[in-house]
């Protein structure tokens, strides 16, 4: 995201954008890849409520929050696309607040990375997920990028 500092993150995240709703796909890659046809937009501010449920010390991953979303709303499953920009959104809403935080960093991408477009980069999730207890790894020799060392055994489910 660019103008972080120029972008009023919290109206965006409290403008439900049309959403709920449900489409039908027709796309054959994408009916085969998700497991059906019947998919669900959830509006930024579902994303910030399954966040705050998130305790310290414990982790979630954003394809569990798009699965919990889908089973709650009897579909197939919840779009990716608009998953990732919702979440990225609320981390956003919540950095520029002072009061009623979402506890963001708590939420990685899979394979429990750490996710570069959250405020301040990987710099801040990193040091607020060492304070919570976790040991953050990094992989890859040019294109580093952080995770949370086991993961699994912090992970909550919705």
């Amino acid at each position: 995201m660019s103008n972080e500092s120029k972008k009023d993150f919290n109206a965006m995240m409290n403008n439900n954008k049309e959403m709920p709703k449900t489409e039908i796909v027709k796309d054959e890659k994408i009916i085969k890849k998700y497991g059906g046809t019947k998919m669900f937009f959830a509006p930024p501010i579902y994303y910030d409520e399954l966040m705050k449920k998130v305790p310290k010390g414990k982790l979630i991953i954003v394809s569990e929050i798009r699965d919990y979303l889908a089973k709650e709303n009897n579909v197939d499953f919840t779009d990716p696309m608009t998953a990732g920009i919702f979440v990225n959104i609320v981390a956003w809403a919540s950095y520029q607040r002072n009061t009623n935080i979402t506890p963001y960093w708590r939420t990685l991408k899979a394979d429990g990375e750490l996710n570069i477009k959250y405020p301040e980069a990987i710099d801040l999730q990193k040091r607020l997920l060492e304070e919570e207890g976790h040991t953050i790894i990094s992989k890859g020799t040019k294109d580093i990028k952080y995770y949370v060392k086991d993961y699994k055994e912090s992970l909550i489910k919705l």
